[in-house]
């Protein structure tokens, strides 16, 4: 069976930050590939450099050395506006306290990224509307974040970062804040979202059992790879 293109490539990353006298190396040569359509989950406990990683390959810090390249273009390279531009056409995201805009309904925080996509106000509260239908919060369209719980919140993240199908969807420590009940929910929308549409979502957790719904882990310490591991396909979860 032909393997899907790498749509994510990581070649001799590091990030060192200068603590005066000390160089703290949070990421030290990091080789990777992640390829279209795969689950890949960042694992490792607290102060592994897993959420350091993230924000490297979301452009959301600049390597100290090396590069990455997700599809196709090097953002390590970029300028702001460049990554900003490159994100709103390639990137979702879903965050653990979930960064809803407060004062936006439900509604209005999923059609956001289209409306910086320039899609009119008509077209954009339709997707919007269709999207939270899809992770069950038909009733709640209207309702303001402080009005929902934190699953419901979680639930429009995902519909936020899904809306415009980009090829690369990062969720960092997605259910960090949210009971088992909701965690097992909204594990099973963010995969399956991914699947439907064949996008790439990577994810960073400290939790084995979020780990389980990868077909690629990739375990650190210490800011380097210690173990990559790819799953048979009966041993996904979804």
């Amino acid at each position: 069976m032909e393997q899907a293109p790498k749509i994510v490539q990581v070649r001799k990353l590091y990030k060192i930050y200068d603590m005066g006298e000390e160089k703290v190396y949070a990421l030290r040569d990091i080789h990777l590939d992640i390829r279209k359509g795969e689950i890949c989950c960042i694992f490792g406990p607290s102060g592994s450099g897993k959420s350091t990683l993230l924000n490297q390959l979301a452009g959301l810090e600049k390597p100290t050395r090396g590069g990455v390249k997700i599809c196709g273009q090097i953002i390590s390279r970029m300028d702001e506006n460049e990554l900003a531009a490159f994100r709103q056409k390639h990137s979702g995201f879903i965050f653990q306290s979930y960064d809803l805009l407060p004062h936006f309904s439900a509604l209005e925080n999923v059609a956001l990224p289209l409306m910086f996509a320039g899609v009119p106000l008509k077209e954009r509260n339709k997707k919007a509307a269709r999207m939270l239908r899809r992770v069950g919060l038909q009733k709640r369209m209207s309702h303001y974040p402080n009005q929902m719980s934190g699953g419901q919140q979680q639930r429009v993240g995902i519909a936020r970062a899904f809306i415009n199908t980009p090829e690369v969807v990062f969720a960092d420590e997605p259910t960090g804040n949210l009971d088992s009940k909701s965690t097992k929910e909204v594990m099973e929308m963010m995969v399956a979202f991914a699947r439907e549409y064949d996008q790439t979502l990577i994810l960073v957790t400290h939790d084995k059992d979020m780990a389980a719904y990868a077909d690629h882990i990739v375990t650190l310490h210490d800011g380097e790879i210690v173990q990559e591991e790819w799953k048979k396909e009966e041993e996904i979860l979804i």
